[in-house]
């Protein structure tokens, strides 16, 4: 038996998650190419996470592509400055909360 009162009762947000995956199966037969599905799923992956940060999605990928151009991947902490979750981001990156 759970008694924690913070546990979802339900996987509501999961399926909501995978939603464009079920639209866009049919879509992903036209990747031609390993390489092309695994660009796709990259950038699937991007934006699933980017949404599950509350971040604007066209605003953070116009950042990201801006800073990765001149950025030093072999740096880690580079990297994680960019991270959907870090602290460092802007707040015009992030979706307004209402109240």
């Amino acid at each position: 038996m759970l008694l924690d009162g913070s546990l979802e009762v339900d996987n509501n947000a999961a399926e909501r998650a995978i939603k464009p995956f079920v639209i866009g199966r049919k879509n992903f037969l036209f990747a031609n190419t390993a390489k092309g599905a695994t660009a796709s799923a990259k950038l699937y992956s991007i934006i699933e996470t980017a949404k599950a940060n509350k971040l604007v999605i066209e605003r953070y990928l116009v950042y990201l592509f801006e800073n990765l151009v001149d950025l030093d991947i072999t740096d880690s902490e580079n990297l994680k400055r960019l991270m959907p979750w870090s602290n460092t981001l802007s707040n015009n990156l992030k979706t307004k909360i209402k109240e």
